[in-house]
């Protein structure tokens, strides 16, 4: 059984164990269906399509980082076993890019000089992808999979996660009309998604007939929220919308339930998912809101088949792949798409291709229609440790 636990270090960066790098061969499926190659060599084999992933393996975005390297491993286990794309096998690298910035940049700029990268990929937080857009200058590929702040359209840049347009705005609007939501307090990490996500939230409410009560901005790292939280006790909200990152916004929503808040105001949360509900506890999840693209109990024939083949290749006591980290798997499905429609890896013919495109992935079909992803968003209700779905918007 595949460990997804073991981490290896090469150089400075942070890096899943060298079975988890290259090497993905055929041999039907369950715990060899990824097999261990020797170390990861120097010298890059140019016939394999080499898709760098920069992926959080550290800082608040840090939690989703084992889970969202099984997740693009298992897809390009499955992909390899059907001949690759367009007749390369995919070598999958991993960068960590839950640290210095400057540092992810100068990684990204040394890689694409060399040659050694033919396809980006990034589960990062946006100021990353902002930064990493300006060096990649459409010279290679770079699909970003996570939920963000809408509106990419840097030539190169393929972005497929859930925008607040189509994940935040019917939120807000159910919330508005069926529990009487009218006073609405928004809290966020300090950077880029956050506050873009913001300003598009106050435009949702204000549509929803509500009033924003309060905003701020916290610093990534924050343990405590005590001023926050005396902050949102004063104002008296209906509805907390929370726009924390990763292990921040377990940070949070403990502190909202250990100062009794949970009972009396609503939270409606962004980048949420089963992974954050764990790391809360039952006791934290009252009152809790999601709305997503993804839910890992969400019962259909090509999730159950992700599923399935995720604990096969990782074992039962895996980490739980929530939408963030799938979003791994969706960009390598997106990848194969877009690609084999292209005809070609070079960015001109692979955007056009990616302008009109469906593909197919653990969360059904999506298809892609003027640089925005069209998929089913469900509203969930936590319930303890798990989400219950409420409606499909």
């Amino acid at each position: 059984m595949l460990s997804s636990l073991q981490i290896a270090t090469t150089g400075a960066l942070p890096m899943p164990a060298p079975w988890l790098l290259k090497g993905f061969q055929d041999s039907g499926g369950g715990r060899d269906a990824i097999a261990r190659p020797d170390l990861f060599p120097r010298r890059r084999n140019r016939e394999k399509l080499r898709v760098v992933n920069f992926i959080g393996l550290s800082g608040p975005a840090g939690i989703w980082g084992l889970a969202g390297t099984n997740s693009m491993m298992l897809a390009a286990s499955e992909i390899n076993r059907r001949g690759g794309i367009l007749g390369r096998e995919i070598e999958p690298v991993f960068h960590d890019a839950g640290g210095d910035i400057d540092g992810v940049v100068r990684t990204a700029a040394d890689m694409i000089a060399a040659g050694d990268v033919d396809v980006i990929m990034g589960s990062h937080i946006s100021a990353v992808r902002v930064a990493l857009r300006k060096v990649i200058a459409g010279r290679v590929p770079y699909i970003y999979t996570p939920v963000y702040e809408g509106g990419e359209r840097t030539p190169g840049v393929m972005a497929i996660g859930e925008t607040p347009r189509d994940q935040s705005r019917p939120a807000i609007e159910w919330l508005a009309s069926e529990k009487k939501a009218a006073r609405w307090y928004l809290i966020g990490s300090d950077y880029v998604w956050p506050w873009l996500a913001h300003k598009a939230t106050k435009t949702y409410i204000a549509g929803a007939g509500g009033r924003v009560v309060g905003e701020e901005f916290v610093a990534l790292g924050e343990q405590n929220h005590d001023a926050q939280i005396a902050r949102i006790r004063a104002a008296k909200p209906d509805v907390v919308v929370i726009s924390l990152i990763g292990t921040d916004s377990i940070v949070f929503n403990r502190a909202f339930a250990e100062h009794g808040l949970s009972s009396k105001v609503l939270r409606l949360a962004g980048a949420m998912d089963e992974t954050l509900l764990l790391g809360m506890g039952a006791d934290s999840s009252e009152g809790l809101y999601c709305a997503s693209g993804y839910f890992v109990d969400r019962a259909s024939a090509a999730n159950d088949a992700f599923r399935a083949q995720y604990e096969a290749s990782f074992g039962r006591c895996a980490p739980v792949p929530g939408s963030v980290a799938q979003s791994n798997y969706e960009g390598l499905r997106f990848l194969e798409s877009v690609a084999t429609k292209a005809g070609s890896f070079d960015v001109r013919p692979m955007l056009n291709a990616a302008s009109s495109v469906a593909y197919h992935g653990a969360r059904g079909e999506i298809s892609m229609r003027g640089g925005r992803a069209k998929m089913p968003i469900y509203l969930a209700e936590a319930d303890g440790l798990d989400f219950r779905l409420i409606r499909t918007f």
